[in-house]
């Protein structure tokens, strides 16, 4: 029987959830998949058989926590707290699992607890790679331990500073986890009639994503005054100011289930960096502002800078605060545009050839037992002090 293969995802945002879903739905029907997830309710469908196993949160205290920790944590983790029982429990149904089913792999979409657990309980694995500044020990620990590093995104989003140790492991995936066709003029008229917006209206929209607190509204405010002619739409959550006037030409329709709608109508998007959110953008090939949100590591400065530099986004550190400095940035987004830039980052294949990859992964891990003992001396780590 095929050994399993394990996945730890992340409960924060969807882009975990969806990239696991993509990945593991390109992977054979033969191939045992086990999910370890605190929130199962996040992953979209799964078109083949999956175990999947709620764990207790690694990053949510539940009160039952029973030590006063005191301590200063090593930089080797980023989140460890003492006396956390539902930590314990997790940790205790990942090794129990190890142990049990033999993995081949383990995919880690992300902790550097659990990916650095892997490597502890001789299990190889597979670390998802992410945009930020992630140079700090506990990264560190989780790159150089994996057999293999699967980013998200295309190769031309490498940041600059990602040591070439683990370039040499890393599979490039832009667009995984996300409806990636090419959009037509007949999509583009079809999502307009669907959101009755007139074939000439001019339309800015502006996603917020799920993985955060939500864009401030005010800002949007000042971007409908400064195009009155202009219709506004926001997708997403949305933190309303108590103090910002609207016009008429704005309006939040909050969350959404056909953000790619919204996005092959538009004329120009504003969006942060969030995963999923770059790669509907890219796909859309929509003129788009990029402004990051805050997240740990600057993982969204780090995206949004990534995308300038490729030529597929216009970036700005923050929103735009008068008229006359949001007609510049549209202006600029829009004249900087170049669709076929943002089409080179995404790739219709993305799931299948990271299924292809990590069978490949697996099939070098896997040896056949000898009994002679200069072939185990190939194989088998010395054991260091």
């Amino acid at each position: 029987m095929t050994r399993p293969i394990g996945y730890f995802v992340h409960h924060q945002g969807r882009g975990h959830a969806e990239r696991c879903a993509a990945v593991i739905n390109a992977l054979p029907d033969s191939q045992p998949v086990t999910v370890f997830c605190a929130k199962p309710d996040i992953f979209p469908a799964f078109t083949r058989p999956v175990e999947l196993i709620t764990l207790p949160s690694l990053f949510e205290p539940t009160g039952a926590e029973d030590i006063h920790d005191t301590t200063t944590a090593p930089d080797t983790v980023h989140c460890a707290p003492l006396g956390w029982p539902g930590i314990r429990q997790a940790m205790a149904q990942l090794v129990s699992w190890f142990a049990s089913a033999n993995p081949v792999l383990m995919i880690c979409d992300v902790s550097a607890e659990v990916a650095q657990l892997a490597r502890l309980c001789s299990v190889p694995h597979v670390k998802v790679l992410q945009h930020g500044r992630r140079n700090d020990p506990g990264h560190q620990a989780a790159y150089d331990g994996a057999v293999g590093l699967l980013c998200p995104g295309a190769r031309a989003l490498a940041q600059p500073d990602w040591p070439a140790r683990h370039m040499v492991k890393t599979h490039f995936a832009g667009g995984l986890g996300v409806e990636v066709k090419r959009p037509d003029a007949a999509t583009r008229a079809a999502a307009r009639a669907q959101l009755g917006i007139g074939p000439d209206q001019q339309l800015m929209v502006v996603m917020s994503g799920g993985g955060g607190t939500g864009f401030a509204s005010a800002p949007f405010g000042i971007a409908a005054r400064a195009m009155p002619e202009t219709a506004f739409i926001t997708i997403g959550r949305m933190a309303r100011d108590w103090h910002a006037t609207e016009p008429a030409n704005l309006q939040h329709h909050g969350w959404v289930k056909n953000a790619a709608e919204y996005l092959a109508a538009a004329d120009m998007v504003v969006a942060s960096t969030g995963n999923t959110t770059c790669h509907q953008i890219l796909a859309a090939e929509t003129p788009w502002l990029a402004v990051p949100e805050w997240r740990y590591f600057d993982e969204q400065i780090e995206k949004a800078q990534a995308l300038a530099r490729a030529g597929a986004a216009h970036h700005l550190a923050h929103f735009p605060s008068s008229v006359e400095a949001w007609r510049t940035a549209i202006g600029t987004t829009i004249d900087a545009h170049d669709p076929a830039l943002q089409r080179a980052l995404v790739n219709e294949n993305a799931a299948s050839e990271t299924a292809q990859w990590l069978a490949g992964l697996a099939d070098q891990l896997l040896f056949e037992p000898s009994n002679e003992i200069g072939d185990l001396h190939d194989v088998v780590h010395p054991i260091r002090a």
